[in-house]
């Protein structure tokens, strides 16, 4: 009995799947609309072309990849809420946030998918990072 226990745990962990950003995970449309926001909201610090300014880190490209390679889209989100704008922390809401995170990743060449990214934390806190896509 003590080592079905253990068995049965790891039984249901790997049972979850965790999502990668190569698998689709926004659509093309979402990130048009991200861009906009971008554009609107993000662009004066972080540049029109996501490669950061004095103050501001890139986002996209290598720079972008090595900090958030093995986190979670989730946790890019929840950085972004509750840090940005940094003059409003909070100011964009969650739907266009959602949009903007699918711009990041389609600027960071993921590719999109039939099914818009999420707005809640917790889903997109299924979707890990990864700098490469997965060996098949």
């Amino acid at each position: 009995m003590r080592l079905a226990l253990p068995l049965l745990f790891a039984s249901a962990v790997l049972a979850q799947t965790t999502r990668s950003v190569w698998d689709g995970v926004y659509t093309a449309e979402q990130a048009k609309r991200g861009q906009g926001v971008y554009a609107r909201q993000c662009s004066s610090c972080h540049g029109s072309d996501l490669t950061g300014g004095e103050s501001a880190p890139a986002l996209a490209g290598p720079g972008f990849l090595s900090n958030w390679t093995g986190l979670t889209v989730g946790d890019l989100f929840e950085r972004t809420r509750v840090s940005m704008p940094e003059n409003d922390p909070g100011k964009v809401p969650r739907a266009q946030l959602a949009d903007v995170i699918a711009y990041l990743l389609s600027a960071n060449r993921f590719p999109d998918g039939k099914t818009e990214m999420d707005k809640q934390t917790e889903a997109l806190k299924q979707i890990r990072i990864d700098a490469e896509a997965p060996k098949k």
